[in-house]
């Protein structure tokens, strides 16, 4: 069969696919009989997208398919954010599935930050000399001569809050938008952080102030700590479906994967707000250790709380690829 003829046999089922999908929009606008039809001939058009790259791989007949089906999967998986239910399920149901989903990557982000922190803390720790490769003269210096820079003024506070949820969203959205590039920015942003994170705290213990370094972490770390090692493993969910599509091609892999990884990123916000709120009024104020331990434990088990529980028992989570 002539690439002509399978057109010629095929086409008209796919103008029929294409109709349906432009004339309604949604699936919701669909009839039943549309819906039962529109399920057949998503199939029938995968099969022929598997034929034309079998047998017309040269043929711009492939590439037709391939938008046509991914135009049909986008519609029948977009979320209408228009109706209040579907956006309460949003955040009831779909982040907390997507993190449980996709928890090796964000395993994997701890282990990529925490490792190189252990190891820069070691060093710094038993070397304060290590500060200046890394960049971190100034702080050496400030901690050599006795002083420590978590002292914010009251006055400060509300704009140093704003600059440092500004900061960390950044950084979140970075480590999550670095998955393009195939996870390797992820991975950067990750070791950087926790090189420098470890460092710096290696270098306070080293001169005694490791203790008011953790009273002033403490209380907004938790939150803080563990939206970038969701956002980082959400990037590196988008790396992954670079790196490993299987059947699919690079482009669906990566739509799939973003799908995936997106509900990480629209939680982060709202949690790096709570934390750089929490860290520009509470951290550095002379509070109790006590009280800021008890904050970051608290914050830390109604965020895992949520992201374990909520959602279970739906038919419809969010499955790793």
């Amino acid at each position: 069969m002539t690439v002509n003829d399978f057109i010629r046999l095929r086409q008209k089922d796919w103008e029929r696919l294409e109709y349906l999908i432009k004339r309604h929009h949604s699936p919701r606008r669909l009839t039943a009989a549309e819906i039962r039809e529109l399920g057949t001939l998503y199939r029938a058009v995968t099969s022929d997208l598997a034929q034309a790259r079998r047998d017309y791989p040269q043929q711009t007949v492939s590439v037709f398919l391939n938008q046509l089906l991914t135009q049909v999967h986008s519609v029948i998986y977009k979320e209408d954010t228009s109706n209040f239910r579907d956006l309460l399920r949003y955040f009831t149901h779909t982040i907390p599935q997507t993190f449980r989903a996709t928890g090796i990557f964000t395993l994997a982000a701890f282990l990529m930050f925490f490792v190189p922190a252990l190891i820069a803390f070691i060093v710094a720790y038993q070397n304060p000399d290590v500060a200046t490769p890394l960049g971190l003269d100034h702080i050496r210096d400030t901690l050599a001569n006795h002083r420590i820079w978590t002292d914010i003024p009251i006055e400060e506070r509300p704009y140093t809050s704003a600059f440092i949820m500004g900061n960390n969203i950044r950084v979140a959205l970075l480590a999550f938008g670095g998955g393009a590039l195939f996870g390797v920015f992820s991975i950067y942003l990750l070791t950087f952080n926790g090189v420098h994170l470890g460092a710096v705290f290696g270098l306070a213990a080293h001169y005694g102030f490791g203790q008011e370094l953790l009273d002033f972490v403490f209380a907004h770390g938790v939150i803080e700590l563990s939206i970038i090692f969701m956002a980082g493993g959400a990037g590196l969910r988008i790396g992954w479906g670079l790196i490993s599509p299987g059947i699919r091609s690079r482009r669906d892999a990566l739509v799939i994967a973003a799908r995936q990884a997106v509900p990480i990123a629209v939680l982060a916000i709202p949690a790096l707000i709570v934390a750089g709120a929490i860290e520009g009024f509470l951290s550095p104020t002379s509070q109790p250790f006590t009280l800021k331990v008890l904050v970051g434990l608290v914050t830390g088990m109604l965020m895992y709380s949520y992201l374990l529980l909520a959602g279970r028992g739906s038919q419809n989570a969010t499955q790793a690829v």
